[in-house]
């Protein structure tokens, strides 16, 4: 059965997470009647934000249902954040299947579907991108050169960021751009030590700073700072960090001009080849399996990297034979994710009568230092890498739950204190490749019948390069600082794993080439927008999600006007 709804939106906007709630709050404020859809449920904070709930109030004690993991969520839960609170907040792997190609690398798609996407679970670490990334495929060669530049991005940025709430310490870097920032949440005694230590002995091209995270230090717009508790990945009550449940989709609603559909799983959106328009979007409903048809003048997809690229396949028309806005076969292609788990960690003396109070949920970080000018130039690769990293010491009492041994001989073996240590975690870039893509599975579906996405991703040479240099100059920072017993780490880099997919319906300044203008726009379909991950050029090494926000609101701001002047 299918139902078609007669009301006409002025905007359709799929997918409410990061960039799909900035999409509906500016849509809404410039005064566009909004429909968001959602595939997954309604989130209701009250009920469902589970970051106070202790260890004995759930079944397993913190400890899993792994026979329910295993079964349901085998690939979510490699995930560190699927724990036996916030599972809920990850999909069910039966229910949303995927295929990696013969020749790829495992891929783990790790996927949020409810109100509020992942943008309830992510990391929260916000940084600027630069010249020193949106010139970077002109300057190397790999990929298409971005249409935009730091300068066209900066007062968005700005914009993102008093709303969102960043906080952190602008450094005056030219690699990492300061902005509108809440005070940082500050280091601990050992992280400005090692500060210190490590401008001294590198000249100050190795900078360490407190993390830039979307958290509050201060108030603002009725959210509350935050008061350290911890577990952010299982919701925030006072909604301290910023998520599109927490802050924009609130200011969506309050303007009266958004309806929000959960259980909306879009099939493909309808295109009109008489308008050379999309008209609207086909989905099916998550709960009845009916098909609906909704109607929009225009259309902004913000699923994510994979799921908008996997829509605009499964929307092939008899013009757009493979997929819907490809006439530049570039739709699924460029997929890029960073490589992480890698670096390198040591024993640091002094400051044993010191320690640190609460649980800051934030880290530091080292900004990139290699390919950042002429002086700083490596010739074994290219692009380069920032570090995650922090200080901190264990007391005698972690991990105790396993440690052998009863009573007063027990209590006496936890009061040995333990030495601090620092780690240097990277993030590393991945180039723009055409092999590395999303293409529809021939044969599998999902849960509610819709041609699933197929996977097929190889991290290259440059990205080993980078890991391995990574590894070593953190091993070479730990001995300036006088670390002992430092050790080099690295895991397996798995394709996806990082949860920074993005490329696959990459902006550019040739229709030929790219499948967006340097406004997110289609330039085979001009009514749609395509502003999450997928319209990424290169994917720098910093955390990506303030720029798709910013990215999505100027966006926005730039579809009003084209429909203000009946352009779309």
């Amino acid at each position: 059965m299918q139902i078609i709804e007669r009301k006409v939106y002025d905007a359709i906007v799929v997918g409410s997470g990061i960039t799909g709630g900035w999409a509906a709050k500016e849509l809404c404020e410039l005064g566009l009647d909004t429909l968001v859809l959602e595939a997954g449920r309604q989130i209701v904070p009250e009920r469902d934000y589970v970051e106070h709930v202790p260890p004995w109030e759930v079944d397993f004690r913190g400890l899993k249902d792994r026979k329910k993991l295993a079964r349901e969520q085998p690939i979510q839960s490699r995930a560190g954040g699927c724990d036996e609170w916030a599972s809920k907040f990850f999909v069910n792997d039966l229910e949303n299947p995927y295929s990696v190609a013969e020749d790829s690398e495992e891929f783990r798609w790790i996927r949020g579907r409810q109100v509020g996407g992942r943008s309830i679970t992510w990391g929260r670490q916000s940084y600027r991108w630069s010249d020193v990334d949106f010139e970077a495929n002109a300057r190397d060669g790999y990929g298409v050169d971005w249409p935009i530049r730091y300068a066209d991005l900066a007062p968005w940025y700005d914009h993102v960021e008093r709303f969102a709430g960043i906080c952190g310490q602008n450094e005056g870097l030219p690699q990492l751009p300061d902005g509108q920032l809440q005070p940082a949440m500050p280091l601990n005694c050992m992280e400005r030590q090692v500060r210190d230590r490590l401008t001294s002995a590198f000249r100050g091209r190795r900078v360490l700073t407190p993390a830039r995270v979307a958290v509050l230090t201060r108030h603002l717009n009725g959210r509350r700072a935050c008061h350290y508790c911890g577990p952010c990945r299982r919701g925030c009550s006072t909604r301290s960090y910023f998520s599109s449940l927490n802050a924009t989709l609130p200011a969506a609603e309050e303007t009266g001009r958004m309806t929000l559909r959960p259980h909306s799983v879009v099939r493909h959106l309808i295109y009109d080849e008489s308008q050379d328009r999309v008209t609207g979007v086909h989905l099916v409903d998550g709960q009845s399996q009916e098909h609906i048809e909704v109607r929009g003048r225009i259309v902004f997809l913000c699923a994510s990297a994979i799921e908008s690229a996997r829509i605009l396949l499964n929307s092939a028309t008899p013009r757009f034979s493979e997929g819907l806005a490809n006439s530049s076969g570039q739709v699924g292609r460029n997929l890029m994710d960073h490589t992480f788990q890698v670096g390198a960690r040591g024993e640091l003396e002094g400051l044993e009568d010191r320690y640190y109070f609460g649980r800051r949920p934030n880290s530091c970080y080292l900004p990139r230092f290699v390919n950042v000018d002429d002086a700083s130039r490596n010739p074994n690769f290219l692009r380069g890498y920032g570090y995650q990293c922090g200080a901190g010491r264990a007391q005698g009492w972690s991990g105790s739950w396993n440690r052998p041994g009863f009573g007063a001989d027990f209590k006496h073996s936890l009061r040995g204190r333990r030495p601090w240590r620092m780690n240097f975690t990277a993030f590393t870039e991945c180039l723009p490749n055409e092999n590395n893509r999303v293409t529809i599975d021939p044969e599998l579906v999902d849960h509610w019948g819709i041609p699933a996405a197929r996977m097929s991703m190889r991290y290259g040479e440059n990205e080993m390069a980078l890991r391995k240099d990574a590894k070593e100059r953190g091993a070479e920072m730990l001995e300036a600082l006088g670390a002992k017993n430092i050790r080099m780490y690295e895991q397996k880099p798995v394709p996806g794993f990082a949860i920074h997919e993005m490329g696959t319906a990459r902006m550019g300044r040739d229709p030929e080439s790219s499948v967006l203008n340097g406004w997110c726009q289609s330039w085979d379909v001009p009514n749609l927008f395509v502003t999450d991950g997928a319209c990424m050029a290169s994917s720098a090494c910093q955390n990506p999600s303030l720029t798709y926000m910013a990215l999505t609101a100027r966006a926005c701001h730039h579809a009003v006007d084209l429909m203000k002047r009946n352009e779309v």
